[in-house]
C-alpha cells in the first residue's frame, strides 16, 4: 500500500464507549489507498459506518486503532487539505455568497487581490456569477450546495469529503449537481470522497465504489467503474441507460437489501 501520495486508510477501526458500560464497534479494519484525483462513493445500510470513516477522514474524530495518511504524512485533525461539504451546506447565513465563498482564503491571511480571482471563476464555474451579493437565505437549496462546493474549493484542498451532499435536493436540481460534481472532479483533478444512501447516485459519481457491510463498519465490496468517466459533459439519464449500469445497480441493490433484511432480523430477535 502507497503511503508517499495519496490518501490511506490503514486499518481504521472505531470503537465507541457508551455510559451503561457497553459499547459499539462502528468500524473495525477498514483499509484503502485513493490515488490522487481518484473519485470514491460510499455506501451501504443504515449504521454501516459511512458517516463516522468520514469524520475519522476529515480529522472530526480520532479512531480507536489505525491512522489516516495523506501524502505521507498522519492525519492528527481537522486541516485545510482536506474540505468537507455536508448534507446542509453549512453557510454563514448572515455573510453573502461572494463572502462565503472567500471566507478560508481570507481566515489564511490572503489579500483581496490574492484571492478574488480564483473566487470570480469558482462562481462562474458553479454558476453563481449573478449571485455573488445575493444573501444565503435568498438562495434555493441547489445554490446553497453550489456556494459549500465553490467555499471548498476556494481553500485548495487535495481531498475533498462530501456527506450525502445531495440527499435534500428534488430530483431535477440532484441531477444537476451530480454533473456539477462530475465537471468539477474533472476540472480540478481533485480526489473526491462522496457519502450517499442513493445507489444511483453512487453509480454515477464513483469512478470507485465501496459497498460497506453493517456493524462492525467494514468493506464488504469494491467496484471499479466507467459511469463517472462516462458522465463528464454527458447526459446523465443517457449514462443510466448505458451498457452495464442496470445490472451493476440490480447487484448492488440485492446485496444492500440483505444487509438491511440480516439487521432487521438481529433486530427482532433481541426484542
Amino acid at each position: 500500500m502507497s503511503g508517499d501520495s495519496g490518501l490511506t486508510i490503514d486499518n481504521i477501526s472505531m470503537r465507541f464507549e457508551l455510559p451503561n458500560g457497553s459499547h459499539v464497534q462502528a468500524l473495525k479494519n477498514v483499509s484503502l489507498h485513493l490515488e490522487q484525483g481518484e473519485l470514491l462513493s460510499v455506501l451501504g445500510p443504515s449504521g454501516c459506518g459511512k458517516t463516522t470513516l468520514l469524520n475519522i477522514v476529515a480529522g472530526f474524530l480520532a479512531p480507536t486503532e489505525g491512522k489516516i495518511r495523506l501524502n505521507g504524512h498522519t492525519v492528527k485533525g481537522p486541516d485545510a487539505e482536506r474540505g468537507m461539504v455536508f448534507q446542509q451546506g453549512a453557510l454563514f447565513e448572515w455573510m453573502n455568497v461572494r463572502d462565503n465563498v472567500s471566507f478560508g482564503p481570507r481566515m489564511a491571511g490572503q489579500s483581496a487581490n490574492e484571492y478574488k480571482g480564483k473566487v470570480d471563476h469558482l462562481l462562474e464555474v458553479v454558476g453563481l456569477r449573478d449571485f455573488k451579493d445575493k444573501a444565503i437565505y435568498e438562495l434555493s437549496g441547489g445554490m446553497q450546495q453550489r456556494v459549500a462546493l465553490a467555499r471548498c474549493l476556494a481553500n485548495d484542498p487535495d481531498v475533498i469529503l462530501m456527506d450525502e451532499p445531495l440527499g435534500a435536493l428534488d430530483a431535477l436540481t440532484r441531477e444537476k449537481m451530480q454533473g456539477l460534481v462530475l465537471d468539477l472532479w474533472k476540472e480540478t483533478g481533485k480526489t473526491i470522497v462522496l457519502i450517499t444512501h442513493s445507489v444511483e447516485e453512487a453509480l454515477l459519481l464513483g469512478e470507485r465504489l465501496l459497498v460497506m457491510a453493517p456493524r462492525p463498519g467494514r468493506i464488504h465490496r469494491e467496484y471499479r467503474l466507467p459511469f463517472a468517466e462516462r458522465g463528464v459533459g454527458a447526459d446523465l439519464r443517457a449514462v443510466k441507460k448505458s451498457e452495464g449500469y442496470a445490472e451493476t445497480r440490480e447487484e448492488i441493490l440485492g446485496m444492500i437489501w440483505e444487509m438491511e433484511e440480516e439487521i432487521m432480523g438481529r433486530t427482532e430477535s433481541a426484542q
